[in-house]
């Protein structure tokens, strides 16, 4: 496979919409959280404080997420350096961690989607015994 100064830009556009997704996953759970502790300042509950908690992953996770896309771009921006400085063989290897890091950080965002899921199943399931009675 060549590797051009046009195949580590690729990843840019991925990059890009990475960060948007994310950023958006963020600032809403921003506000959620926001929102719980008012709840909770107002009538503590047990439940609020376990909701947090879940928030709390959710919003690492999403941290870290941001985190590896950041560095996944600064090595596509260095593999580009080093095709530049004729460095092709080095270039390789940068590329292929910018590609893994991005994989890492989808898994991430695969397992985050997953824990708001369960959370929203076991409130969909708390309505569902409320409409039962």
């Amino acid at each position: 496979m060549e590797l051009t100064l046009g195949t580590p830009a690729l990843l840019f556009s991925t990059v890009s919409l990475l960060m948007i997704a994310f950023t958006n996953r963020f600032v809403a759970l921003a506000s959620l959280i926001r929102e719980l502790h008012e709840k909770h300042q107002q009538s503590p509950n047990d439940t609020f404080v376990i909701q947090i908690q879940n928030l709390r992953l959710r919003v690492r996770l999403i941290r870290n997420m941001q985190i590896i896309t950041v560095v996944s771009l600064l090595m596509s921006v260095i593999c580009m350096f080093l095709l530049f400085m004729g460095n092709e063989y080095l270039a390789r290897w940068f590329f292929g961690l910018a590609i893994i890091l991005q994989s890492i950080a989808l898994s991430l965002s695969v397992w985050e989607i997953s824990i708001s899921t369960h959370a929203l199943t076991i409130e969909l399931s708390d309505m569902e015994i409320f409409e039962k009675k």
